[in-house]
């Protein structure tokens, strides 16, 4: 009984570490999209602001608002 609630326990987790480990790659791609990217200094500047709303919100705990954050700033840069 003890190891069903275990191993239930641990399946319930196992999406949640799927998403936190998914943010940092995601942060990747905007970094290194950003060194070569052709942008207006606005477009730029809300890049930034939206790839460091993303790391914040991943620090918290909120995967899905940063996975939301950094899918916009990949829109911006056209990837």
């Amino acid at each position: 009984m003890l190891r069903s609630i275990i191993l239930a326990l641990s399946l319930l987790a196992f999406p949640v570490t799927a998403l936190a480990n998914q943010c940092p790659a995601l942060m990747a791609e905007v970094d290194a999209a950003l060194e070569t990217a052709d942008l207006s200094d606005e477009d730029r500047a809300r890049v930034m602001e939206l790839r460091t709303q993303g790391e914040q919100q991943h620090q918290a705990g909120d995967h899905a608002a940063s996975e939301a954050s950094l899918a916009e700033a990949k829109t911006l840069l056209g990837i």
